[in-house]
């Protein structure tokens, strides 16, 4: 058998060469997002403030969705076109996706662009006045929220974070915002934070990426009127959970505020899973609401998928889920049954009210159906397994194909990921942006073609809190143009 070997200099020497060809991908990517507010994804995966080899290895997700291998070659041509493109309005455009669009179309690549993108030309098309921020609470789940924001802050021109609202645990302000920064700059789980982070104690201030957050010490929402820190019109993101009803969330109505969104779910007032309820927001009458659960973020968009094309008869939702800071690292007292135990040491049978959550968000699932936890010794990630009878048979192939399609195009493709990959652990979903990723070979359906098992990965922490900041932008009205 003769193979042709290919010499190692050869080898090396089409790797820079390709490592040359991502740095200017880079180079536009960065120019777009500073000049233009315009934002280049590849099949919902970020590329800016990536290495080179990182662009060069995104280019494997492709195969998740095309047969045909996506060059870098083909990656430089269709970035330099979408960069000739005149009054580019504020906008992310997903380059995987119009890839593929384009060997369909088989056209010359600047018109097939200009005709694609054409409600995305024109500056009058999309303007953005940006929205004030403000964490209440800084856990956790703030942390987070904070790293995304101010990710995303670009020009300022949608979220902008101004202020957290803090109890003061440290005898002065100086320690205190030392404590803070470190923990938002270095995380065990998502590790450090790619920016810089400074103090500033005399004024108060965290100074993050060239954002300066007011950092506002308080006991109680009714102690602040955020129009003295010059918030004007802002949303409030109360990650603490210590209110969960409308009465308790209308606490922080106070001057210089116009939005409440709970980070956990709500009592009283409407659960919301980006991507498939939002629409039933009034931005006039609903001033507070809620982002619902990590695990309601997860299930919700697959579910909802599942059910608009065969129906749900019942199901029972079981989630494998990452222990948290509720829990005891060793055995302590606890007010809920079992999670006294210690959280590193046990797998812990509780309660979820995801199930529930469910009818919340599609009210023709209520009742139908049961859901409960396994906390499990893992710090973060966790795994949905949702068992549904269906009305209509279907067969595994079906199943995947409907929540691949829906991964690639349609209005859920931020929320769900699809992966085939035989190898997937709990541990490569840590820093995912959906809310959920889809476990394709785990795939199972009874003889009978009527009852499906389904599993899909989700980081519970990073992933829910990706999903709370669209909820966030989407009520603002912040949202730029979006090509995906």
């Amino acid at each position: 058998m003769n193979e042709t070997i290919v010499p190692k200099e050869a080898t090396l020497e089409n790797w820079r060469d390709q490592e040359m060809k991502a740095i200017e991908v880079l180079g536009i990517t960065g120019e777009l997002r500073f000049d233009k507010n315009v934002e280049l994804i590849y099949f919902r995966n970020e590329i800016y403030d990536s290495r080179p080899s990182e662009v060069l290895n995104t280019l494997l997700f492709s195969k998740k969705y095309t047969d045909e291998p996506i060059t870098i070659d083909t990656v430089v041509e269709v970035v330099r076109g979408i960069q000739k493109i005149d009054n580019l309005a504020p906008s992310k455009i997903d380059i995987g996706k119009l890839i593929i669009e384009w060997r369909e179309n088989k056209g010359d690549l600047d018109a097939f662009l200009g005709n694609q993108l054409v409600d995305h030309i024109g500056l009058d098309k999309k303007v953005l006045s940006g929205k004030d921020v403000v964490l209440y609470g800084f856990g956790r789940i703030g942390r987070l929220l904070a790293r995304r924001i101010i990710s995303t802050t670009g020009k300022g021109e949608q979220l902008r974070l101004r202020a957290i609202v803090l109890r003061q645990k440290m005898k002065t302000v100086q320690e205190e915002l030392e404590k803070r920064a470190a923990l938002l700059q270095q995380d065990s789980i998502h590790g450090e934070f790619n920016g810089v982070v400074e103090i500033d104690a005399d004024n108060s201030e965290i100074i993050v990426n060239g954002n300066r957050i007011k950092i506002i010490f308080a006991g109680k929402p009714e102690d602040i009127d955020y129009t003295t820190y010059n918030i004007k019109d802002a949303i409030v993101l109360d990650n603490t959970g210590v209110w969960r009803d409308k009465e308790g969330l209308s606490r922080h109505l106070r001057p210089g505020v116009s939005q409440v969104c709970l980070t956990a779910p709500g009592k009283g007032v409407k659960n919301i899973v980006h991507g498939v309820n939002q629409k039933t927001l009034d931005f006039k009458e609903d001033a507070v609401f809620s982002a619902a659960s990590c695990t309601t973020n997860a299930i919700v968009p697959i579910i909802h998928v599942i059910n608009e094309k065969f129906g749900i008869e019942k199901g029972h939702i079981e989630s494998i889920h990452s222990y948290t800071n509720d829990q005891n690292l060793i055995d302590n007292f606890h007010k809920k049954p079992r999670r006294g135990r210690g959280a590193p040491l046990n797998m812990v049978l509780t309660t979820t009210g995801a199930a529930k959550a469910v009818a919340k968000v599609i009210p023709e699932l209520a009742g139908i159906l049961t859901g409960n936890a396994v906390r499990v010794p893992t710090p973060n990630v966790s795994l949905a397994i949702m068992v549904l009878t269906l009305k209509q048979k279907s067969s595994v192939e079906e199943i995947n194909g409907l929540i691949r399609e829906a991964a690639l195009a349609g209005p859920l493709v931020e929320q769900i990921h699809y992966s085939k990959d035989t190898e997937y652990v709990s541990s490569d979903a840590v820093g995912m942006t959906a809310t959920s990723v889809m476990d394709a070979p785990s795939t199972l359906i009874s003889p009978d073609g009527k009852t499906v098992t389904i599993y899909a990965w989700y980081d519970n922490e990073y992933g829910y809190s990706c999903q709370v900041v669209r909820l966030a932008k989407y009520v603002s009205q912040v949202r730029r143009l979006r090509y995906y």
